[in-house]
């Protein structure tokens, strides 16, 4: 299998993608009839929070299944389903996938662990802070 390397494009589909979601959202006319995003929606945060939650469950045991021999096209899917209603949180909550790739490349050269420990260190400053 060909991994692409051409950032611009992965970008360029992330971009359409979340463009294509953006114009299912009811107030833009999107039809939850029709459309399955749309009516996702439609229903509100529990619905695409439940379908994250089970996507998330799926991409797990796609992945457990390949430790045994199970077939490594299903893990894909599983995450494009994982990412693909991420992204309809992302539209629903006013972010797109462009904040989460800044995110990570704010993130790049940094440990795992110090990022983990700095996150730790600012939510206990912010709680100190309330009154």
């Amino acid at each position: 299998m060909t991994r692409t390397t051409d950032l611009s494009a992965d970008e360029g589909a992330l971009a359409r993608l979340a463009a294509t979601i953006e114009s299912r959202k009811p107030a833009q006319g999107g039809d939850p009839d029709t459309s399955y995003v749309a009516r996702l929606l439609h229903r509100g945060p529990d619905a695409f929070l439940k379908k994250i939650g089970e996507e998330a469950t799926e991409v797990v045991m796609a992945a457990k299944d390949l430790d045994r021999g199970g077939d490594r096209s299903r893990l894909v899917n599983e995450v494009a389903d994982l990412w693909f209603h991420c992204m309809v949180a992302l539209a629903h909550y006013g972010a797109s996938p462009q904040d989460v790739i800044s995110e990570l490349e704010r993130r790049a050269g940094t440990s795992g662990i110090e990022e983990k420990a700095l996150r730790k260190a600012e939510a206990r400053a912010t709680r100190e802070e309330r009154p």
